[in-house]
């Protein structure tokens, strides 16, 4: 005959109290409850607040971030976009890479690298074994800047907080810096790309690989040879981890 429901709960409460007793006689005298991170409010300042195990704020969504962002107006950019270019790919991507900012078919499509160095860069993916949906793509600025020069520092720092929240959010493996800008605004130090490339840096924790842009490579080919051993180092990085 099936037990009745008090039968059930008295069983129930009977190994609750079993074990509350084990672990008393453990040293165990308070349990901690995670909360529901749904519940819990956006973090609003550095990731860093969050590297410990009790966090009272949890990372925002990818989403989340762009819905904050908007229509953004915080710099003199928004002027002269057509789209802000957020970012696209695997929301948990291992591997990101970071860019300077959009060109003009960017700017059309609201996609970041969809132009020549776009399709370069996913020539570079396809020889490391990458998809490019395997991974996740951004820019330093999400809006174009005019005649696709650079980012000044003021547009930079507009965008700098979003591209943060970006990284704390996704929590990738390894991040690549793709160009002078991306490397320079991550590590915040002003060291000539061409001296940071292939050395391991570190962002917020998270190993950072400075390489050169597809933009330059397709203005210095010879510079290709240099990026391949960068992004070897960066499977090579990957495959260790795995193990």
């Amino acid at each position: 005959m099936p037990q009745s429901f008090d039968q059930t709960m008295h069983e129930m409460l009977a190994q609750t109290r079993a074990v509350l007793s084990e672990l008393k006689s453990l040293g165990v005298d308070e349990l901690y409850l995670e909360n529901d991170s749904t519940e819990l409010p956006v973090c609003r300042e550095e990731v860093s607040q969050c590297q410990t195990g009790r966090c009272d704020c949890r990372m925002p969504s990818l989403e989340e971030i762009r819905a904050e962002l908007g229509e953004c107006q915080r710099c003199g950019l928004a002027r002269g976009r057509t789209n802000i270019v957020f970012g696209s790919g695997n929301p948990h991507a291992e591997l990101v890479f970071v860019g300077e900012g959009p060109g003009r078919e960017e700017d059309e499509k609201g996609l970041p690298f969809v132009g020549e160095a776009g399709r370069l860069l996913e020539r570079i993916l396809f020889a490391m074994g990458f998809q490019r949906d395997q991974v996740y793509i951004c820019n330093v600025v999400k809006c174009r800047p005019p005649q696709n020069r650079n980012p000044q520092a003021d547009e930079i720092a507009a965008c700098e907080p979003f591209l943060k929240q970006q990284l704390a959010s996704l929590k990738p493996r390894v991040i690549v810096a793709l160009g002078k800008f991306a490397a320079q605004t991550l590590l915040q130090q002003e060291t000539p790309i061409s001296r940071l490339r292939g050395h391991w840096s570190e962002y917020e924790g998270i190993p950072l690989m400075p390489t050169y842009h597809p933009a330059y490579l397709l203005r210095n080919p010879a510079g290709k040879r240099d990026v391949w051993e960068d992004m070897k180092a960066v499977m090579l990085h990957l495959a260790e981890e795995s193990k």
